[in-house]
């Protein structure tokens, strides 16, 4: 082979290199322009059961849930995307250290009541958060877990799908507004908690959605790895022809 003909092969290649390492620059771009934006989180009143001296986050709603005499429910006020990221009441659930100073009355029940008012880093803009607090609800036997809220923290507030807002006031104004991540259309409001406590366990904010469909990392790098491999193999080609 002449230096001529060398040279123009050396060039051919080197094209073909360039041309292989543009197309994946290519993909690789299309396909981060494609990758879910950060989940959001959402600014709600989380609804907790006490099982074992622990919190539990609730399988449904304060106002169907029906604790029974002695045990123990929790409110948390954080922000957070679902439920497996929620934060716990930071107060044991601990019925004893709440209700012992109530007597028990027949045709009642008695339902400790935890309250967690969050963080000042969770609070809206503007307000601060109370001191976390509980009370012992003396309640009908059938009464549920919203109705003993209501008979110790008042007032509440809800939104017109029934979810709950503000416990003893708190916040002022908001209902499980999203807080960072890419705005969705749509938000649920109904089902098994989790998410803000609402009058059937809604949703509502905390649906766990992850805020995007896009590939994942490893697909990417999967494309990436098959698009180099298909570059060196090219190049090898071209070393044995010429």
């Amino acid at each position: 082979m002449t230096r001529a003909a060398a040279a123009r092969g050396t060039v051919t290649r080197g094209g073909a290199l360039v041309a292989l390492t543009a197309g994946l620059a290519a993909v690789l771009l299309t396909l981060l322009g494609t990758a879910p934006a950060q989940a959001a989180g959402y600014r709600y009143w989380s609804f907790w059961q006490g099982s074992g001296g622990q919190w539990a986050y609730a399988t449904q709603g304060p106002a169907t849930a029906r604790p029974g005499d002695g045990e123990a429910v929790g409110f948390r006020f954080a922000v957070s995307a679902d439920s497996s990221e929620a934060a716990k009441p930071r107060t044991a659930a601990d019925f004893g250290a709440v209700c012992d100073r109530t007597p028990a009355k027949d045709g009642t029940k008695r339902v400790a009541v935890v309250l967690d008012f969050g963080t000042a880093a969770d609070a809206p803009k503007g307000e601060t958060p109370p001191a976390a607090r509980s009370a012992c609800a003396q309640v009908g036997e059938d009464a549920t877990a919203g109705e003993a809220l209501a008979a110790v923290a008042k007032p509440l507030r809800y939104d017109s799908s029934a979810l709950l807002c503000a416990i003893a006031g708190y916040p002022r104004t908001g209902c499980g507004e999203q807080v960072g991540g890419a705005k969705k259309e749509s938000q649920g409001t109904e089902s098994a908690q989790p998410g803000p406590a609402g009058s059937e366990g809604s949703d509502g904010a905390g649906s766990g959605d992850d805020g995007g469909s896009g590939p994942s990392a490893g697909l990417i790098g999967g494309i990436a790895a098959v698009v180099v491999l298909g570059a060196a193999a090219f190049w090898q080609a071209r070393r044995r022809r010429g």
